[in-house]
């Protein structure tokens, strides 16, 4: 069935995606959520390889395990279409050239160079092409020192700066609990192809998108990254206090931890009165943010004394009550029980025809014309080779049977 007509803000828009693990297919899934038709292509038989990045597997009716879907590949490919295609091979990389000539957007995340021997490199693909938005992600950019490199993002945390300021104070170096770098190049190569689109739709002349996940982590560094540049400070392991507000941290109190985030100097007064310190908040000590810095260890201290034998919960609630930002330290159990989660729809779920429910993290943004949508759960390898290529290329039957029988195509098994 084709993709073209089922509505969203980027319905029509077609996109060839050849990237795999996490940067690109993040990206892809955001432009698929908004409505692209997104066709990714897989290896033959292994697929992408975040396939068996398990466990944990989608459990099955049966109690066995689908080793095809694991939950960090679930995660970022769902309203995709699967072609197993052998781009090595002389017919698979022709076939890749004729879906180029029919897409608007193509993403990469091969290492520099590395499409150019099967010419479906950036100049070779232009010349098929001229509208098209190529997007490449790499490690370290299609130029520099470093752009042969392998990367991954525990490599660019690490490059970028972000593991210098994350970790306890005086402790060693400590990456994101989740790949931060290549998510942050996904929402970065998602807002690439958007601008690059509009472009293409005023001028017909598209562009190549050179997205490197060290470039990314250093401009997420922000506020970090300039205090450097502005003044010098480098800064170092914080734990949980922030570089220049206080107090903006976790407390102990008597049933755990809580999150106190106070920025600006009437929320410190407020704190300071529910609290039963209303003196502190018309200190000279304290009465200021920059006062606070500069003695943050004890204005953090009076903090932590005061609340230490609280019920966090119930001191949340008299904090958000006066306008104090707070909050609990969740786990992902106390995240996906939280009310939040059913009033504002944060997990979809797809049923497949065997009856496997999969999960997924809904699309955050709320568009109130275009919302996302969720329409196909994440494919099998190869799941949609012959139902793609017909409805891209018009291929019928006895053409789609020639390149499964050269091996440069594979069907694989429906999702059920």
């Amino acid at each position: 069935m084709a993709k073209d007509g089922f509505g969203g803000a980027l319905a029509g828009v077609r996109v060839l995606d050849l990237s795999r693990v996490l940067a690109g297919p993040w990206s892809t899934q955001i432009l698929a959520d908004l409505g692209a038709d997104v066709l990714k292509i897989e290896q033959p038989g292994r697929g992408d390889d975040t396939r068996s990045w398990g466990p944990p597997f989608l459990p099955l009716p049966d109690g066995g395990e689908d080793r095809q879907e694991s939950a960090y590949y679930i995660c970022c490919n769902r309203n995709k279409r699967s072609l197993a295609v052998d781009i090595a091979s002389e017919g698979g990389a022709a076939l890749i050239r004729r879906l180029a000539a029919e897409a608007d957007v193509l993403v990469e995340n091969f290492k520099v160079g590395g499409l150019a021997r099967y010419g479906l490199d950036y100049d070779t693909i232009r010349a098929i092409n001229p509208r098209l938005v190529y997007c490449s992600v790499t490690g370290f950019g299609q130029t520099g020192p470093y752009a042969a490199r392998p990367g991954y993002d525990f490599v660019a945390q690490g490059m970028g700066g972000f593991m210098s300021v994350t970790g306890e104070e005086g402790g060693g170096p400590l990456r994101a609990g989740v790949a931060m770098a290549d998510l942050s190049t996904g929402m970065y190569a998602a807002v690439s192809v958007l601008a690059a689109l509009r472009h293409a739709e005023r001028t017909g002349e598209g562009q190549q998108i050179d997205l490197s996940l060290l470039d990314t982590q250093i401009a997420m560094m922000a506020n970090q990254g300039s205090s450097w540049l502005v003044g010098g400070i480098n800064p170092g392991r914080l734990g949980n206090r922030h570089p220049t507000v206080v107090p903006y941290r976790t407390f102990a109190v008597a049933d755990g931890e809580i999150i106190i985030a106070v920025g600006n100097d009437g929320q410190f007064r407020a704190l300071c009165a529910e609290l039963g310190m209303a003196e502190l908040g018309t200190d000279p000590r304290f009465a200021t943010a920059a006062a606070r810095l500069v003695n943050r260890d004890a204005i953090e201290g009076l903090v932590q004394e005061r609340v230490r034998g609280e019920t966090g919960l119930a001191l949340i609630d008299r904090l958000v009550a006066v306008n104090v930002p707070a909050g609990p330290v969740n786990s992902l159990r106390d995240v996906f029980s939280d009310p939040f989660v059913t009033a504002r729809e944060t997990v979809q779920s797809f049923t497949r025809a065997d009856g496997a429910t999969i999960p997924t993290v809904a699309f955050p943004a709320k568009l109130s014309a275009t919302p996302a949508t969720y329409r196909d759960a994440p494919p099998r390898v190869g799941e949609n080779t012959r139902d793609g290529l017909a409805d891209w290329l018009g291929l019928g039957a006895d053409e789609l049977d020639a390149l499964e029988r050269s091996g440069a195509i594979v069907q694989g098994a429906a999702g059920g």
